[in-house]
């Protein structure tokens, strides 16, 4: 499921938006300062952090500078909230990184869209659209995966590896980063237990399983060429 860090200090915004993260299907955690926020992103990669710009403790420009700055999360999607709306606010926000800025106040409906389009857009193994790669469509919504339309029972690990290559076909991609991508860079797994993934994943694609290629001495890749 989609992890999404809440970091606003006022209570009555940060439980509205947390309802509207739940009825939108993802997880949310809520803290009230920077750093509460940097301890969770240290520990517990989210997809996807909701920055309130005036904080307690520091200012969230601060920890949007500092999130960018650091190798692991430079890649993590952060969308600004703040009741600034001057033009030079929004400018300094994603100048120093920020990938979306959202004035207060602000509907549910379009913070579900602007998340949404981000998630599309950045980290696409968590849209929630529907996925179709030659016989094999991938269904988010039901967790489901079908071959010529067909339901076909597959493991948990495997529909995440499947999920995240059909997210990205054409791509190859090492062991390590698919460690990473797929079951966190928080989880100890060796690099070789990916390799019996990819093996369980071919087996339940049954006549697909070409689809993912073995790239020597690289990695594996999702390709219906």
């Amino acid at each position: 499921m989609t992890t999404i860090l809440i970091v606003e200090d006022e209570p009555s915004i940060a439980e509205l938006i947390a309802f509207t993260l739940k009825e939108a299907g993802w997880s949310s955690f809520v803290v009230s300062n920077t750093a509460a926020a940097w301890e969770f992103v240290q520990r517990r990669a989210p997809q996807l952090v909701l920055l309130d710009w005036m904080l307690p403790d520091r200012s969230g420009l601060h920890l949007l500078s500092r999130i960018r700055g650091d190798r692991q999360l430079q890649q993590l999607s952060v969308i600004m909230l703040t009741a600034k709306s001057m033009e030079e606010d929004k400018i300094a926000g994603l100048d120093n990184g920020a990938d979306d800025y959202i004035t207060k106040p602000f509907s549910p409906r379009e913070l579900t869209a602007r998340i949404k389009a981000l998630l599309r857009r950045k980290s696409p193994e968590f849209a929630q659209e529907e996925m179709v790669v030659g016989p094999v469509t991938l269904d988010p919504a039901s967790c489901s995966v079908a071959l010529n339309g067909d339901k076909i029972d597959i493991g948990h690990a495997e529909y995440k590896l499947l999920k995240f290559f059909m997210a990205h076909p054409d791509r190859v991609f090492s062991r390590s980063q698919l460690l990473d991508r797929v079951w966190g860079d928080h989880v100890v797994i060796e690099e070789r237990t990916v390799d019996v993934h990819v093996l369980r994943l071919r087996k339940a694609l049954r006549e697909a399983e070409h689809l993912i290629k073995t790239v020597r001495s690289v990695g594996y890749m999702l390709s219906a060429k």
